[in-house]
């Protein structure tokens, strides 16, 4: 494994003169390019029916994508960093480009399967490196500004891609939003061509320090709890969009609306879980878990009554996206002696969990009916609750350091 030293002193300045420009069509790639993952998870209702596939089968894409996330996202980082990030990121976008055309005309959910499986390859790729690539476009003293104007575009995707995903099947048609993915990609990739510096080959160090951390109880311990808190998460939320359609009786063209209003009040837990984590990384996790699982479970009970679905989707939607930024900041201080490699790998969990909430959630809809899922992913969030008081009382006694 490689990872990357980066100093902003190495931009020169007359790029830092034109870097506004450049980290904001960072930003809007990263919300395109991280969109196209989770903007699937709103189409999933129309699609399988368009492909004549069960909603289970359909929801196996999205484990498709997160496994591939998961298992080739450390490894193409780290072979792909000595690649000029003009060149790379131009590409990353064309390979963005082909791919949701060919979803766009896939005749069959096997062909659709492919064309989420070839950006799955190069969506961590870009993830990975884009915070480093704007830290060193906005030069000395500016590149925390830099970085969260990115991750803002990668938070904005992960909370309101799957409410466009919904609003665009119902206006457009599920084909219709990945030819619109393709557009943007294409025009992004053309703006970065013309925008975008060569910027200077970031100089690669060699892992065995950065790998050290593989071997820490303690780091590993808060990736495999990132990996149980996403499962719970996506176990319900893969298929959030069927149980307003089907359980709580919301017209299908209304239900990007409802699902809109939850990554409304998500970017509220994002930014609450980004002040929070820092006093007590294990703390805000368990207590955002709690509120998670209450939410998550009260909702097929209200789902009946307007006033309490909204409740308790909010308070759903809270948890949810505080937990993004949460997860990300506690791994990444356990594994403070390599964060870039501690990064990477809260991103892998994370879409291991993604994948793994999929397959528990198409289980639980296969076996016991979408009713069940509430109760399903409420489990799996006690689960990681326990988990995290053992390594909290683990903490204090020593035992694991």
């Amino acid at each position: 494994m490689q990872t990357l030293t980066l100093t902003a002193d190495a931009t020169p300045p007359h790029i830092q003169s034109r870097s506004g420009l450049q980290i904001l069509i960072m930003a809007v790639a990263a919300f395109v390019i991280v969109t196209t993952e989770y903007l699937i998870l709103g189409l999933l209702p129309p699609l399988a029916r368009d492909l004549d596939v069960s909603i289970v089968l359909a929801g196996q894409l999205v484990t498709l994508f997160a496994f591939t996330v998961m298992l080739f996202g450390p490894f193409l980082t780290a072979k792909l960093s000595h690649v000029d990030r003009k060149k790379l990121f131009t590409f990353i976008l064309l390979v963005f480009v082909g791919s949701n055309v060919l979803a766009a005309l896939a005749p069959n959910i096997w062909v659709l399967a492919l064309a989420r499986f070839i950006p799955a390859l190069m969506l961590p790729v870009f993830w990975g490196t884009a915070s480093e690539t704007a830290s060193q476009l906005a030069g000395p003293g500016k590149a925390g500004q830099a970085v969260s104007q990115v991750y803002f575009g990668i938070s904005a995707a992960l909370v309101f891609g799957i409410p466009l995903g919904t609003l665009a099947a119902d206006v457009i048609g599920w084909r219709g939003a990945f030819w619109i993915l393709a557009a943007l990609s294409l025009l992004l990739a053309i703006l970065i061509q013309v925008y975008m510096p060569k910027l200077p080959i970031a100089q690669r160090t060699h892992g065995e320090k950065q790998t050290r951390i593989l071997k820490d109880p303690r780091f590993l311990a808060n990736v495999a709890l990132s990996t149980l808190a996403f499962t719970a998460m996506f176990t319900a939320y893969t298929y959030l969009a069927d149980t307003l359609e089907r359980i709580a009786d919301i017209p299908a063209n209304q239900v990007g609306w409802w699902l809109m209003g939850f990554g409304a009040v998500g970017m509220i837990g994002n930014y609450i879980g980004g002040r929070v984590v820092d006093r007590n990384p294990l703390g805000a996790t368990v207590f955002f878990l709690v509120l998670l699982g209450a939410g998550m479970l009260a909702t097929v009970p209200a789902a009946s009554n307007r006033v309490w679905l909204v409740v308790t989707l909010g308070a759903w939607g809270l948890a949810y996206t505080a937990l993004f930024p949460i997860c990300q900041v506690r791994v990444m201080q356990a594994g403070s002696k390599a964060q870039a490699l501690a990064a990477t790998m809260n991103i892998s969990a994370a879409n291991a969990g993604t994948g793994l909430g999929a397959v528990f959630g198409g289980l639980g809809i296969r076996h016991f009916g979408l009713e069940s899922l509430g109760i399903i992913s409420t489990a799996i969030a006690g689960l990681a609750i326990v988990f995290a008081l053992v390594m909290m009382v683990r903490y204090n006694s020593g035992k694991l350091v």
